[in-house]
């Protein structure tokens, strides 16, 4: 039986800048706000931060009142978190803002991100020499633009020493959750993710949503006919020495010339075009032994093994999250 711990009140704060993801507010402070009922106590006030004056205007075009400022003077935050944006990469952020994260982070016992908040962290120099977590679709130019933070491409959240962040969305409350196990224990976190109907520990990472990296035709011209041949053939003989007869071109020259122009292998495209196939027959409800053979892998096995490769989870696992019910 799990002691039972001394209940304090700790201020959460949520920073909203314009354009934010409503779920990306709401459903972290959802989590704390359950952890009270839970607790029978005010374990955490949770608050609304605002960059300016007035409504903040989310991406949905929904209006939500902030309960205070940046720059205001009030008590310190015990955990600040800064709600995702779908185009905080593509914006620029107001100096102040960051000056106002550097500060709070001197103040506060752990900061952190939602989705793509961790761009407004990183952009404040907050996340250099940390591993963290963020939405697939920015890893990517978010490891690019700043070189000095390490991105695990398919955590849906990660904690590193006092800064905590997580993956897209819906990961926020894994965060969340995560952070009332830490300062709650196991018995109250595990009511909460009950009462939410959610998983205590999500099973898979965030690949298995991810689109990134489809194997779409590029390159020059004889590349993409080559390409567009394997995505109509996937069962063929789709090894290196076919497809550069294909090309015309020796296989030496061919795997040059696929990688140096498309960034992977031959080998390596042909697995993600397999897998990407594979995905769509699954999720159509086929059964796992059906998709390997319509998709060209050459056992179960080995399809299982590149599938795991390609999304962070099984074959039957995907199935399941994603094939229709009456399948």
């Amino acid at each position: 039986m799990e002691k039972r711990r001394a209940i304090k009140t700790r201020r959460v704060g949520v920073l909203a800048l314009p354009g934010v993801q409503m779920l990306d507010v709401a459903g972290p402070l959802d989590v704390f706000a359950e952890a009270n009922v839970q607790a029978g106590a005010e374990a955490y006030r949770l608050s609304v931060v605002g960059a300016g004056p007035g409504p903040i205007v989310s991406s949905a075009g929904l209006r939500l009142a902030p309960d205070e400022r940046v720059g205001g003077d009030g008590e310190a935050f015990d955990t600040l978190l800064v709600a995702g944006a779908p185009h905080f990469d593509e914006a620029s952020v107001d100096a102040g803002v960051l000056d106002w994260l550097r500060g709070q982070a001197q103040r506060t016992r752990r900061i952190g991100s939602i989705c793509s908040g961790a761009w407004i962290l990183a952009a404040a120099g907050l996340l250099d020499g940390r591993r963290i977590a963020t939405h697939w679709a920015v890893a990517e130019r978010l490891t690019h633009c700043f070189p000095a933070v390490t991105v695990e491409v398919d955590a849906l959240y990660v904690s590193d020493g006092p800064v905590w962040t997580s993956a897209g969305v819906t990961a926020g409350l894994d965060l969340a959750l995560a952070l009332v196990e830490a300062d709650l224990g196991r018995e109250i976190a595990k009511r909460v993710a009950s009462q939410l109907v959610m998983f205590f520990k999500r099973p898979g990472g965030q690949l298995q949503f991810s689109r990134r990296g489809e194997a779409n035709p590029g390159g020059r011209s004889v590349l993409q006919e080559v390409q567009r041949w394997v995505l109509g053939n996937l069962a063929a003989d789709l090894g290196t020495p076919a497809l550069a007869a294909r090309a015309g071109l020796s296989a030496r020259h061919f795997v040059r010339v696929f990688q140096g122009e498309m960034g992977i292998t031959p080998a390596g495209w042909v697995e993600r075009a397999r897998v990407d196939a594979a995905r769509q027959r699954l999720e159509a409800g086929a059964h796992p032994k059906q998709a390997a053979g319509e998709c060209g892998f050459a056992d179960v096995d080995t399809f299982r093994r590149a599938f795991v490769r390609q999304t962070g989870v099984t074959p039957a696992e995907y199935r399941k999250g994603f094939a229709p019910t009456a399948a």
